[in-house]
């Protein structure tokens, strides 16, 4: 007999679902109690289902949220379902699929695809046949459920559809995706294409015997009016031309054409898929061939993609002209710091720059965004790999463009300029003509009234400060070193952010260059401490750090040292043993020690005991917590254990360690033989051998300082 609910224990069901969406916690709390006590009774998943599928008097998203409790309960328990209850959610599912709620469709499709994902689709022989079978209904929700619940499936198991384990089933299911290619329902036609999709990367073979068929279908949805078919079709044509660019290349003119009009899509979802083909077909040995006719379209419609959009403006707040250095940080501005270890020796001659060489690290200009959207993606790699392709044959078809840009009276205009990668890359042997002319307009952007062009321009700024100091330093180096400096001292934080990042760029590329201008950098840089808030003080630690790798034992003067220590030694004593903030300043200390050598002797007492008490707790720590206490066996489990069986215990925070490690590796290369007395007062040595046994290996390095 067909199974039936009890009417008592339905209303009891129904009454948890409507409480389980009441925002209340104490509510939230009771209700998922509830759910698992009824978890422990098997047919408890038959309301489930019931609700889902036949209690059609109910408001749909309570017999949505069923379906999904009920999806949660197969991910978890499946294995313990009863054969019967099994048994009657499948048939329930397949029995309802065409129900006339959308919502409720997508749901069933869900749960479908849950159960497929279990290990069924071997089990449930059925499952597939009907869904395909299905597809030629005369209902439309029923034929729309389907594929919804077929698309899923393809999504979650694509290798075991074209496998031995179920004959190959895909060798019936292609064909009859590609003849709904042609429905008269858009919905159906995008569901048609997206399935066929996900076996073009893997080079299923039943897709490969009918690719010429697929490719004319995909060319006969060229001009479809829907959004998602467009959609669909770009994205099948950036896969093919990775996996069967051969069957391409006969029709790449009009392909490109295509991907040129769908690049300009008014949907920006068809624009983003568009415009990976350019990137896609970048990578292939017939770009430059195929794309050589086409860049004076290309080109114009790339660098349009580059500007903000209106809700770029919004989330970014570029069109407010504010001040906020004084608003406190959230603590979700702060990005996680991990230590980055230095070498023992840094070089500080500056050397040849690799070309090309990309610092995309220091690029926060759009943490603001976390969508991959157009601008995005045309940005920053589009531009960039067909840069990388066609090099300075890209600068007539570009500058120009970037040029009316530059100049351009709307500001927003004027951040496309400020942000173009290609010209710090593949092109920049053929830029160099140009920079002369462009140096003095892009740093009249640090100046401009808008705080986004501003930060823009640093960035952008920095990518061409090695040229910089390969000029005269009157020249070009003077004046953007002295305007980046106004730009860390600016009212707006963003543009703070953007202009230490790029000066530590430049740090980098000037070395000793800067040292004329030491005490006006220290300057600005000290002053820059009481005015940053939490998140851009981090920041001002690595451009400190990077300034006294750069310019070495320069800064070792009693009037640079006077101006500096002071700040750091404050917040040195400010912050406490566990606070993360010590990372940024022990890394920054490290370099400043190495550069004043003998000039940090009156600090080198107090920062070596701490560094050597950071390292004795939390090899304290690190042990304590390997010691764990099995109450099953009542028993302590060694420290041993943890590197047998690394995935049972919790790895140890090591970092405080390594990083104060790190500037006692810098006190001993910065002092020298003055570090004697401190080592023989102290029990460093054996902390050393003591922090070998933890899984780092520290050794004297070959100046005398300490590596892990």
């Amino acid at each position: 007999m067909e199974w039936q609910p009890d009417e008592q224990g339905l209303q009891q069901v129904l009454q948890l679902l409507k409480d389980s969406q009441s925002p209340d916690t104490a509510t939230q709390r009771a209700v998922q109690e509830k759910l698992e006590q009824l978890n422990q009774f098997p047919d408890f998943n038959n309301y489930l289902i019931f609700v889902l599928t036949s209690l059609k008097s109910e408001d749909e998203p309570t017999r949505s949220l069923s379906g999904l409790i009920l999806k949660n309960n197969v991910k978890a328990h499946y294995q313990n379902f009863p054969p019967l209850v099994a048994d009657f959610i499948k048939r329930e599912c397949l029995n309802n699929i065409g129900d006339p709620s959308p919502l409720i469709r997508a749901t069933i499709g869900i749960l479908i695809t849950t159960i497929a994902s279990k290990g069924e689709l071997q089990t449930w022989p059925e499952l597939l046949p009907q869904l395909c079978n299905l597809l030629n209904s005369e209902d439309y929700n029923t034929c729309e459920g389907s594929f919804g619940a077929l698309q899923k499936i393809c999504e979650d198991s694509s290798e075991l559809l074209d496998s031995d384990a179920l004959n190959r089933p895909l060798n019936i299911m292609i064909p009859k995706f590609l003849q709904f290619f042609k429905h008269c329902s858009p919905k159906i036609r995008s569901h048609a294409i997206a399935c066929v999709n996900q076996f073009i990367s893997s080079r299923a073979q039943a897709l490969m015997d009918h690719i010429d068929t697929f490719i004319e279908s995909l060319f006969a949805l060229a001009g479809d009016e829907d959004c998602e078919v467009r959609k669909n079709v770009c994205r099948a044509l950036v896969m093919l031309l990775e996996v069967r660019i051969d069957r391409l290349i006969p029709h790449m003119h009009s392909i490109i054409q295509y991907m040129l009009q769908r690049t300009q899509d008014p949907d920006e979802n068809v624009s983003l898929e568009a415009c990976e083909f350019w990137l896609t077909l970048a990578e292939q040995p017939v770009c430059k061939e195929a794309l050589s006719g086409h860049l004076v379209q290309l080109i114009p419609i790339l660098v349009n993609g580059m500007k903000y959009s209106e809700i770029d403006i919004i989330l970014l707040k570029g069109d407010v002209e504010e001040e906020d250095d004084t608003v406190p940080d959230s603590e979700q501005d702060i990005k996680p710091r991990f230590h980055k270890s230095r070498t023992v020796t840094l070089q500080h001659e500056g050397g040849e720059g690799e070309e090309g060489e990309d610092h995309d690290d220091d690029d926060d200009d759009d943490d603001t965004l976390s969508d991959w959207n157009l601008r995005e993606c045309v940005q920053r790699p589009a531009l960039d790999v067909l840069a990388n392709v066609f090099r300075d044959e890209l600068l007539p078809h570009l500058l120009p463009l970037l040029k009316g840009l530059l100049f351009h009276p709307d500001w927003s205009s004027r951040t496309c300029e400020s942000h173009p990668p290609p010209l710090s890359s593949g092109c920049m042997q053929g830029m160099v003509p140009y920079l002369p002319e462009l140096m003095p307009h892009l740093i009249q952007c640090l100046c401009d009234k808008k705080a986004l062009v501003r930060s823009i321009a640093c960035w952008t700024l920095s990518r061409y400060a090695h040229w910089v100091v390969s000029q005269p330093p009157d020249s070009h180096l003077k004046p953007l070193m002295t305007e980046l400096l106004k730009r860390i001292l600016d009212g707006n934080k963003r543009v703070q952010e953007a202009a230490c990042s790029a000066f530590a760029t430049l740090e980098e590329e000037a070395c000793t260059e800067l040292v004329p201008y030491l005490s006006f950098i220290l300057d600005t840089l000290v002053f820059a401490f009481g005015k940053y808030q939490h998140k851009n003080l981090l920041i001002l630690y690595d451009a400190i750090g990077t300034l006294a790798d750069s310019v070495g034992h320069h800064l070792n003067q009693p009037e640079y040292i006077e101006k500096l220590m002071p700040p750091l030694i404050a917040k040195w004593n400010e912050l406490k043993d566990e606070d993360k903030d010590l990372f940024p300043l022990l890394e920054c200390l490290s370099s400043v020690a190495t550069a004043l050598q003998s000039g940090f002797l009156p600090y080198c007492e107090p920062v070596y005991q701490r560094c050597v008490t950071l390292v004795q707790k939390t090899l304290a720590q690190a042990m304590l917590s390997l010691l764990v206490f099995d109450l099953n066996s009542l028993s302590l489990t060694s420290p041993q254990m943890y590197s047998q069986q690394p995935d049972q215990y919790e790895a140890p925070d090591k970092d405080f360690m390594i990083v104060a490690l790190d500037l006692l590796s810098g006190l001993a290369e910065g002092l020298g033989g003055h570090v004697d007395q401190l080592v023989s007062r102290s029990n460093i040595m054996t902390l050393l051998f003591q922090c070998m046994q933890v899984r780092s290996v520290c050794v004297w390095g070959e100046e005398g300082g300490v590596q892990c």
